[in-house]
């Protein structure tokens, strides 16, 4: 091998190590735990993001189908205290008629 391979070799091998410490330098930046949870807030702005304007636009092709899932879903929620007013309305129709059955 001649001196000018061995300078080559030598020079390459110097430009080989300054590459793998600057890629593992990038890697330790990367997985920084504020790299990292900055990198998956960003992922999550985005695809909300996303979601949303895919949301306007269902509600702008269909409004009268969105209505009526979101009114189902409203009811779906608020099907206890529904149920609570009806059976007190119904109690209290009771009472009145058996009021009223015995003043006669």
């Amino acid at each position: 091998m001649s001196i000018e391979m061995l300078q080559q070799a030598k020079s390459d091998a110097v430009a080989a190590r300054a590459r793998f410490f600057d890629t593992l330098d990038e890697a330790r930046e990367r997985l920084k735990p504020g790299s990292l949870a900055n990198e998956a807030w960003t992922g999550v702005k985005d695809k909300t993001a996303d979601a949303a304007g895919n949301a306007v636009e269902a509600v702008k092709q269909r409004p009268k189908t969105v209505a009526l899932l979101l009114g189902g879903l409203a009811l779906f929620l608020a099907r206890k205290p529904i149920s609570r007013a009806a059976t007190n309305v119904v109690s209290r129709r009771k009472r009145r008629r058996k009021g009223n059955e015995g003043e006669d």
